[in-house]
């Protein structure tokens, strides 16, 4: 029987796409209503409202953590759709539960609870999309859904300024609802040949221990996470708050306006994204390779942040632009999820491909508590400590690139032993 062919009109490379779009939308939803939300509860002291936001951040990244090695695992061992039935489900009635807290405490196991569902999502549709398409296409693939996905935190931010961020319960509804009406669509999806080919085979799948047998493969897997932190270290510091690096760089606002400060950076921060993920895309398609793409933008990342210090404290409309450009430079998030994808075997794809982009967002708990050592310990300024976790950051993610190799064109139709 001859293998169906996809094209990138397919429909899994489109309900990959809203499925990740959905994704975004619930991930970055609370950084736009963080502030409102903790004041509804009761969260009132500007120091508190930072360090409770925080805590809240890092309790949904635990549950990335913990949720990628789940959904992973059992992509492996039981199909790459069971992971996006599964996924969606999970964070789509725990966003809906989001909207009716009334405490930190079942706050934090709801955030952890949404954020363990998410973990699913990114990595089993770009698994399908990769296995499904013709080896050329398939960069070009991931790229439309990592694109189309990340335009879900513009469509929030749009969502949470019609609505309004005093309206943020109902916010946390439309984003769990909008999940649980992405299950229709998957009615139809085909499961992967190239997993239906060793599911029944002895074949060990889903088994970390296969990554960490030999150095070249552990050193590899941790190459291809640390490349991509500087994404979640601008999404986190830039964009998610804002208001304080705002407020250490001169700027001044209204108490109207500082409201909608991280709507607005979250939102140019990831249609940057967006942009920027379809041009690395193609340049990396252009340039037949992914590291040469992934160092173009890096390095621009890097003189960008510069730029961004110093013109960035002059106006609002310097400091809003520098946001929006940074998102572009730093949006290879799309390549690198190529990269998980094609740097390992069948039996241990799924697991590579959700655990690498989730453990990356997990390291946003070490990027909250560096920043808060350096900021609250060494009493840095916002601007300071901002600017010492960006040299850790990047100096990983450099010595990370240096370690990887190039996956364009490579054949996936194979196993780890």
């Amino acid at each position: 029987m001859t293998p169906k062919k996809y094209t990138l009109t397919s429909l899994v490379v489109w309900v990959a796409a809203l499925g990740y779009f959905v994704d975004i939308f619930d991930l970055l939803l609370f950084g736009m209503i963080r502030t409102a939300s903790l004041k509804d509860i009761g969260i009132t002291a500007k120091e508190d409202i930072e360090r409770i936001g925080l805590m809240l951040d890092n309790w949904q990244m635990i549950g990335m953590l913990a949720g990628g090695i789940f959904w992973g695992i059992l992509g492996d061992k039981k199909g790459r759709l069971s992971v996006l039935f599964g996924s969606i489900l999970t964070y789509s009635v725990a966003n809906i539960g989001n909207g009716f807290v009334h405490d930190v405490p079942l706050y934090a196991i709801l955030r952890f609870a949404a954020g363990f569902g998410l973990a699913g999502e990114l990595g089993a549709g770009v698994t399908l999309v990769n296995e499904l398409l013709d080896k050329e296409k398939r960069g070009i693939g991931t790229a439309l859904v990592a694109g189309t996905g990340i335009l879900g935190a513009v469509a929030g931010g749009f969502m949470v300024k019609w609505i309004g961020v005093s309206e943020w319960r109902t916010c946390y509804f439309i984003g769990g609802g909008m999940g649980l009406a992405l299950l229709l669509m998957r009615i139809g999806i085909m499961e992967s040949g190239m997993f239906e080919s060793i599911k029944h085979s002895s074949v060990s799948k889903g088994n970390l221990k296969v990554i960490f047998r030999k150095k070249e493969k552990w050193v590899k897997y941790l190459g291809v996470i640390l490349v991509a932190v500087p994404l979640w270290y601008v999404v986190q510091l830039y964009a998610k708050y804002s208001p304080e690096l705002a407020e250490a760089m001169g700027l001044k606002f209204s108490d109207t306006e500082i409201k909608t400060v991280p709507v607005n950076t979250i939102m140019l921060t990831y249609f940057g994204l967006t942009l920027g993920d379809f041009a690395c895309g193609l340049i990396s398609q252009k340039l037949r390779s992914r590291k040469k793409a992934i160092w173009l933008f890096m390095i621009a990342s890097i003189i960008t942040i510069f730029l961004f210090f110093i013109f960035g404290p002059q106006s609002t409309t310097l400091f809003y632009s520098g946001i929006f450009v940074l998102g572009f430079m730093v949006g290879y998030w799309a390549v690198f999820m190529s990269v998980a994808a094609e740097s390992f075997g069948t039996n241990i794809r799924s697991t590579v491909t959700n655990t690498a982009p989730n453990f990356v967002r997990g390291t946003v708990v070490l990027i909250n508590l560096l920043y808060e050592y350096f900021k609250y310990q060494l009493h840095f300024n916002s601007v300071k400590a901002n600017i010492a976790v960006g040299v850790l950051v990047f100096a990983a993610a450099i010595w990370a690139l240096t370690r990887l190799e190039e996956t364009f064109g490579k054949d996936l139709d194979y196993i780890e032993e």
